[in-house]
């Protein structure tokens, strides 16, 4: 379960940025999460749920902002934001596509006080 490796450099990050700012504790942790990162969203919920005691952002709620499959056709010059997991350009059904966004995972934003 590779969720719990992903929150403990997501916990570590959030204590260098409060650090750098000299906050007391962080209160919101919005990330964003592409559908094909290979992170499932409820086993890393638990994960920070789980780590969070006893750190920085022990009070924090978490935000995850789900991120669709964007991808990007050669043939047709296309940006399609796809809903299921699919390599076809919707508009051409070419299969000349790159992945746009939708791969990684992504700390947004920190609200510290």
């Amino acid at each position: 379960m590779h969720e719990y490796s992903i929150v403990q450099a997501l916990l570590n990050q959030c204590e260098e940025h409060a650090t750098k700012h000299r906050a007391q504790k962080i209160v919101k942790v919005v990330t964003k999460i592409g559908v094909l990162s290979g992170v499932e969203p409820d086993l890393l919920q638990t994960a920070f749920d789980t780590f969070k005691e006893g750190t920085i952002c022990e009070e924090a709620e978490f935000v995850m902002n789900i991120q669709p499959l964007v991808i990007y056709c050669h043939d047709c010059k296309n940006e399609s934001s796809l809903k299921e997991l699919a390599m076809a350009c919707p508009k051409c059904g070419s299969l000349a596509t790159k992945v746009v966004d939708g791969e990684d995972m992504y700390l947004m934003s920190l609200e510290m006080i």
